[in-house]
């Protein structure tokens, strides 16, 4: 090793004693149970049910309160118990008012949560638990997680409780108490995309996920597209707007991100102010609050923002041939005289004929006052300041694929082609395909967002909206052209990437993971993007365990396809388990997901298994380096 490197570690660690102490506590460290990962997908805004999912930790720390107490708790008692850790200020509230918050209530809970809190904690050293606790609950918590055994601890427990309660802060410990196990039972979370759209509200999910310790997000398309909206692609900012106000989204826009959208409702109620504008009334579910403004208005903007992004999308074909995408410019091939469209052999009549803005002999230039729109909205997504906060968030820890532990990760495909080899995909630099393609994306999606001035970068960020070989698309077309103004269902037809066929063979995973330099015997791969209809009698679990699809319908829009209300993939140190969640109803008990272990492990991992404990390991060669140096007198100890 270089002894340039040896003195800067020498900085950190100046004398023998303390290199040594460090290389027991990092061995320490290796030996502890590996901790446990979550994976997620497919959030769509909805925060309700997602947040409820990162409280509960997808139903186990129900397994662990039920683990620990079984013996000694009724299964009611450890229901609210379980009630209590996911949400201790609204149980404590209802509690108080029905006259039950006594003090041998705080007693009894305190004594059950403690047990609940060791078991959790049992796989981190005390100095990471202590990090954790608020500042001033330290040491109270410290104590009573880890009393001497001996035959007073029973009698020191309860002198520390009894003070608690008398000095009045029980309920901000209890509260302490079970906001530590919440944080303690997710090690390490994973996002495989998709947290925008459909769902109310993104901004939530994307606040909490900016507090959480260690979390990796693997972009969607949907993503993507917030993304390039907020770097300024045009066509992506009126994409996201419309599939906001397709969704009834209005607070996400105005509330959540503070973009203004009174230019648009001006603009439409100017332009479409006759029009009945009915087939584009937004999305509505029964539990819908979301209803800010009135909906006819709501159905202007929405085809006023309609038409300016299908004239967006035109010029970005026009400008990208070797996009192969002229096939798609479908809005310039309409005869707006006649209100009709040819595809292939077929004419099609379209549902809504009224284009007053379409000058038909130059149909994909923005008439000056949809310019001028633009130019504002525009202008609103880039001074955004929590949009772009998020933005930069979802690219300081986000990437297209993720390999952790021996998965691999990542939204939407490979792109293959019909014989299954790996599909190229022409960008500026090159042709990529299969783990380059990845890479290289990597890359023009910092550029799009960093570099202003790279127009090339940024107009790609479409592409991989809906291109039909973006590896985050993974269909032929997105079909928005046809959905909107075409009756007949077959042309809305949109057909997946030959990857979602070929994936489910074992040997195919094989192949991807060994591209990705994995371990065949051992490695997973973990996509999204792909609902898995359970109720159609679809699994989540593909080439005989080797592949897992969690796009379980968290988002409400697909629960009617899916049957379920999504997924979560649990990898603790025992093996992998999967979660299948119900529809979430807020404030309603016995919601906890039905849980199944898919794999276990030969033996319980612990970290020194893990890449963390590859990582801790080189530390250790490192610092036993260090030592060796210290003791030939190659680096003089300091501070002796």
């Amino acid at each position: 090793m270089e002894e340039k490197y040896l003195q800067l570690l020498a900085e950190k660690f100046p004398t023998i004693e303390s290199a040594a102490s460090e290389i027991v506590n990092l061995s320490a460290i290796r030996s502890l149970p590996k901790g446990t990962e979550y994976f997620f997908s497919d959030l769509h805004g909805e925060y309700e049910a997602f947040l409820h999912m990162l409280r509960s930790a997808s139903g186990m720390i129900r397994n662990k309160v039920d683990l620990v107490l079984e013996k000694a708790v009724s299964a009611s008692q450890r229901e609210e118990l379980a009630s209590l850790i996911y949400y201790p200020q609204r149980e404590i509230k209802r509690i108080r008012e029905e006259g039950k918050l006594s003090d041998e209530w705080k007693r009894m809970t305190i004594r059950r949560l403690l047990p609940v809190c060791g078991n959790v904690s049992s796989k981190y050293t005390r100095s990471r638990v202590r990090k954790r606790i608020p500042r001033e609950l330290c040491y109270i918590v410290d104590e009573l997680l880890n009393a001497a055994e001996d035959v007073n601890r029973d009698r020191y427990y309860e002198r520390i409780i009894d003070s608690v309660i008398e000095t009045d802060i029980a309920e901000t410990f209890i509260i302490a108490l079970c906001g530590l196990i919440q944080e303690l039972a997710i090690d390490k979370l994973h996002i495989i995309g998709d947290i925008f759209d459909r769902g109310p509200r993104p901004d939530i999910i994307l606040d909490e996920l900016m507090n959480m310790h260690d979390v990796d997000v693997q972009w969607g398309n949907h993503d993507i597209s917030w993304i390039g909206a907020a770097s300024g692609n045009a066509a992506l900012i009126a994409n996201v707007i419309r599939i906001s106000i397709r969704y009834n989204n209005f607070d996400l826009l105005e509330d959540g991100y503070g973009l203004n959208m009174r230019a648009l409702a001006v603009f439409a109620r100017e332009v479409y102010g006759e029009d009945a504008c009915a087939p584009y009334y937004p999305h509505t579910y029964d539990d819908n609050i979301y209803d800010p403004i009135d909906m006819k208005l709501a159905a202007q903007m929405h085809k006023a923002i309609a038409v300016i992004q299908l004239k967006l999308e035109s010029q970005l074909i026009q400008a990208h041939p070797e996009w192969g995408m002229g096939g798609r410019d479908l809005f310039s091939r309409v005869d707006f005289a006649k209100g009709t469209l040819e595809i292939g052999a077929k004419t099609y009549a379209l549902r809504d004929t009224f284009f007053p803005t379409v000058d038909p002999a130059h149909p994909a230039r923005l008439s000056d006052a949809e310019q001028e729109l633009m130019g504002i909205l525009t202008n609103s997504f880039r001074h955004s300041e929590k949009l772009q906060r998020h933005i930069r968030f979802l690219l300081s820890r986000g990437t297209m694929y993720k390999i952790c532990n021996g998965n691999l990760m990542f939204h939407g495909c490979i792109p293959m082609d019909e014989s299954g080899a790996f599909e190229s995909v022409e960008t500026r630099e090159g042709t990529y395909s299969g783990r380059a393609l990845l890479d290289q994306i990597n890359r023009l999606v910092n550029r799009a967002y960093f570099s202003r001035e790279d127009v090339y970068a940024r107009d790609f960020m479409w592409y991989l909206w809906c291109g039909p070989r973006s590896p985050l698309f993974g269909k032929d077309k997105m079909a928005f052209f046809e959905q909107y103004f075409i009756e007949d269902k077959e042309t809305h037809r949109e057909n997946y990437n030959p990857y979602y066929a070929f994936s489910e063979r074992p040997e195919v995973c094989d192949r991807i993971l060994a591209h990705f330099s994995m371990d065949q015997d051992r490695g997973h791969i973990i996509n999204g993007h792909v609902p898995v209809k359970i109720k159609d009698g679809e699994s989540p679990i593909k080439a005989e365990g080797k592949l897992f699809v969690i796009d379980g319908g968290i988002s409400k829009a697909y629960q009617k396809a899916t049957g379920i209300a999504g997924y979560t993939l649990i990898y603790d140190s025992r093996g992998l388990r999967l979660a299948q969640h119900r529809p979430f109803v807020p404030g309603s008990p016995g919601q906890a997901p039905e849980i199944r272990i898919v794999e276990r492990l030969p033996e319980r991992a612990d970290i020194s298994d893990t890449d963390k404990g590859k990582a801790l390991q080189e530390q250790i060669n490192d610092l036993q380096e260090l030592l060796r140096a210290y003791r030939s007198g190659i680096i003089k100890e300091k501070n002796l």
